[in-house]
C-alpha cells in the first residue's frame, strides 16, 4: 500500500537524482545495459534541499573479474522563464556539482550533455551554431536573444525558442528565449573483481524548483484536477491535505496556506538494470529541512526518524517507478 509521509511542514526545494546503472556509449548517445554478474547489495539513498547522497554495495557474483561503463543519469532539466527554479550552478564540466567515490577512492566522471525539443535530439544543431546546451544559462539566453531572423524563425519551428513578451516599465520588449530540454548523465569506467564487493557514494546539490502557494488545493478546471494528479504523484492523502487547509489564512481562498512548494524527483527504476533486478536492501531518508515543514510522497512502511527526517527500509526492492517527493516550505510572513 502507498503512504503519504505527510507528517509535518518541509521545505521548498525540487531536483532528482537517479540510482547507478551499467551503460555503453553508441553513436547514438548513451544507452543503458542489464549486467548479468553484478547485484546491487545495498542503497542508502539520503535527500534533502542542500545536499542528495546515496551510498551502494555491488557484489559481483561471477567468477570473472567485471570492467563497466556506470551511468549516472541526472534529472531533465526544462527552463521556465515564470516558475521558481534554482538551477545547478557548477562549472561546465560538472554543472550538477558532482562527486563519486569507488572504495573511497575520488572518480573523475564524464558529462554527456544533451538538448531535446518536441523529442528530437538538436544537441548537433545547437553546436553547429555556438550556442551553450545548458538552456538556463545566460550564455545561452544571449545566443537566443541575439540570432538573425532566420535563424531564429528556424529555431522557432524546431521548437527549440519560446517567445517572451512583456512591459517591464519601458515599453513593450520581446524576447526569444532557450526552450529546449536539457539531458545529462555521467559516466566512468568501473571495476568489479569476481567474488569481491565494491563501495559506490555520490553526492550532489540539487537544483530547486516549485511554485508560490499550494496549486492542489484549487478546484479541477479545464480538464486539469490538481488534486488527482498530486495524489497519484505525491500520495497526498487526506490527513496531509488536512493539515494543509488548517493553515489557510481564509479557508476559502486556497492562495492564503502559508507555503510554497517544493518538488524533488529521483530515478529509481534504472537500479533494476543489475543482475536479478531488486535491490537487496533499500534504505530512503528524506530530510523535510525543518519541523515547521510538509512533507509527501509515495512510500510504503514509512516512519519519522527524527524532527525533520523520514525513512523507509525495504528489502529485494524492485524499482518500478520514479520517487517523487513533494515539500511545503512554511513561510512565516505569508
Amino acid at each position: 500500500m502507498r503512504i503519504a509521509a505527510a507528517l509535518v511542514f518541509c521545505s521548498l526545494a525540487g531536483a532528482c537524482l537517479a540510482n547507478d546503472t551499467t551503460a555503453v556509449l553508441t553513436t547514438g548517445g548513451l544507452e543503458f545495459v542489464t549486467n548479468e554478474h553484478v547485484v546491487m547489495e545495498s542503497e542508502d539513498l539520503f535527500i534533502s534541499k542542500q545536499e542528495i547522497r546515496v551510498a551502494y554495495t555491488f557484489r559481483n557474483q561471477g567468477e570473472v573479474d567485471q570492467d563497466v561503463l556506470i551511468a549516472f543519469p541526472m534529472p531533465d532539466l526544462v527552463p521556465n522563464q515564470h516558475s521558481i527554479v534554482g538551477y545547478p550552478e557548477g562549472p561546465n564540466d560538472n554543472l550538477f556539482s558532482f562527486e563519486t567515490t569507488v572504495d573511497g577512492e575520488p572518480v573523475n566522471a564524464e558529462l554527456h550533455e544533451y538538448a531535446f525539443a518536441l523529442g528530437v535530439d538538436r544537441t548537433e544543431t545547437l553546436s553547429e551554431l555556438g550556442i551553450p546546451l545548458v538552456p538556463f544559462s545566460d550564455a545561452a539566453r544571449e545566443a537566443t536573444d541575439t540570432l538573425d531572423v532566420e535563424t531564429r524563425e528556424r529555431l522557432l519551428r524546431l521548437g527549440l525558442l519560446a517567445p517572451d513578451e512583456f512591459d517591464a516599465g519601458e515599453g513593450w520588449e520581446k524576447h526569444y528565449w532557450p526552450a529546449w530540454t536539457y539531458k545529462a548523465t555521467y559516466t566512468w569506467e568501473a571495476h568489479f573483481p569476481a567474488g569481491e564487493t565494491v563501495t559506490v557514494e555520490h553526492r550532489y546539490k540539487p537544483s530547486i524548483g516549485g511554485t508560490v502557494g499550494v496549486s492542489f488545493l484549487y478546484e479541477p478546471s479545464e480538464g486539469y484536477d490538481p488534486a488527482s494528479d498530486y495524489a497519484k504523484k505525491y500520495c497526498t492523502d487526506e490527513a496531509f491535505i488536512g493539515a494543509v487547509r488548517k493553515t489557510l489564512a481564509n479557508p476559502d481562498e486556497p492562495w492564503s496556506a502559508p507555503f510554497y512548494e517544493t518538488w524533488i524527483s529521483y530515478i529509481l527504476s534504472t537500479g533494476g538494470n543489475w543482475s536479478g533486478g531488486a535491490i537487496e536492501n533499500f534504505r530512503l531518508v528524506v530530510d523535510k529541512g525543518s519541523p515547521e515543514n510538509l512533507v509527501s510522497f509515495c512510500g510504503d512502511d514509512v516512519r519519522k526518524i527524527g524532527p525533520t527526517t523520514f525513512e523507509m527500509v525495504k528489502q529485494n526492492f524492485w524499482p518500478e517507478r520514479e520517487l517523487e517527493i513533494l515539500i511545503l516550505e512554511r513561510q512565516d510572513d505569508l
